[in-house]
């Protein structure tokens, strides 16, 4: 398939593995941001043919990997109310809460559904209208411009049962935050491709200059991803900052003005809670009082609780890129796929789920 194949020529592909092992001349920490990146370095074994001193490290790239405990009690406390029917996508159905899962809730009888997209979910509402749908919105900049079109095709096709519970957060903000962390010690950054088909490249310019830490926009291929750690390594070698850009097939500098101008219509910026990171401000993004009668916390009158972390589950070091999930002491042990104690063992782009899927790195 065109813009697949070509990235995955073994032909191809053999040179840039050599090119890499050149360009590593000190010892180099790269985050991978985008949870995508990290499931797909591990089903590519890039891991496996990494040269001596370079380290991969996993950010908060992962949407439900990242969403709080508080929200996740709050969503399953909504599920559970009479009258209200959950749309999600799956990532999110078994995440486990102090009070079991979302599937915990659909097995008590609440009405949670699986979607594919927020459009399926208005779908949902306009054929069930005495219900409260309610659409979880999990996610960075690539699922929301989806979101905020379907709120404006509600309000468009006067859809009264149709809201959302928006959790949507911004990528670039909790990188500030998490790069001024003196734990945290990294060189460079592999940024995410999907966000940056919406945002840009140059939302990360400021990273650099701030923090002088090279920034590579990259794809998802294996011919992608093996030339964008080559050019990190070739920054930090030579003391050349910048960003650059390897998935110009699909972002470019300045992103999608549209899908931009569509998402400031609906939403604005909002202080929010990440797991392991904690309340960053402006990172989030809330429902315009124009679209009030869209904002399921406003329609629902919903506070969200005080809640603990699961004891002994370090999910949110993991996402800070301080720890790995060998060092969590449940891991593989009492956190599993099948009996997950954490969100980032659950998410189909969660460290834990990609490190216990494709081996122990």
């Amino acid at each position: 398939m065109k813009h697949y194949d070509e990235y995955r020529d073994a032909e191809l592909i053999k040179p840039l593995v050599e090119e890499l092992h050149r360009s590593v001349t000190k010892p180099l920490r790269v985050m991978e941001v985008c949870g995508s990146h990290t499931m797909a370095i591990f089903r590519n074994g890039l891991r496996s043919i990494l040269p001596d001193g370079l380290e991969l490290v996993s950010g908060p790239g992962c949407p439900v990997c990242v969403t709080s405990a508080p929200h996740m009690d709050a969503f399953i406390a909504m599920a559970d109310r009479p009258g209200v029917r959950v749309a999600i996508f799956g990532d999110l159905f078994r995440v486990p809460g102090s009070n079991g899962s979302l599937a915990n809730a659909s097995s008590r009888g609440a009405r949670v559904d699986i979607v594919y997209s927020p459009m399926d979910a208005l779908e949902i509402a306009k054929n069930n209208p005495d219900e409260l749908v309610v659409f979880l919105g999990v996610g960075f900049e690539t699922t929301t411009p989806t979101i905020a079109a379907t709120i404006m095709a509600a309000k468009v096709q006067n859809v009264q049962n149709f809201t959302v519970f928006s959790t949507q957060k911004t990528m670039p903000v909790p990188l500030n935050a998490l790069l001024g962390d003196p734990e945290l010690k990294i060189d460079g950054l592999l940024c995410p491709g999907h966000v940056s088909s919406i945002i840009g490249a140059k939302a990360y310019q400021p990273l650099a200059d701030k923090f002088g830490l090279a920034c590579v926009v990259a794809g998802f291929e294996t011919a992608d991803l093996v030339k964008s750690l080559s050019m990190l390594a070739r920054q930090v070698a030579t003391g050349d900052i910048k960003v650059e850009n390897v998935y110009s097939r699909v972002v470019n500098w300045e992103g999608n003005p549209r899908a931009q101008k569509m998402v400031y219509e609906i939403f604005e910026p909002c202080d929010t809670n990440w797991r392991g990171l904690g309340v960053i401000p402006g990172s989030g993004l809330k429902i315009r009082d124009q679209y009030q009668e869209f904002d399921a916390q406003v329609r629902l009158e919903i506070e969200l609780p005080e809640v603990e972390e699961a004891k002994g589950c370090m999910c949110g070091q993991i996402l800070k890129g301080i720890n790995t999930p060998q060092d969590c002491p449940l891991y593989a042990k009492r956190c599993t796929p099948a009996n997950p104690i954490g969100p980032c063992m659950v998410s189909s782009e969660g460290t834990c789920a990609a490190y216990f899927k494709y081996g122990q790195d």
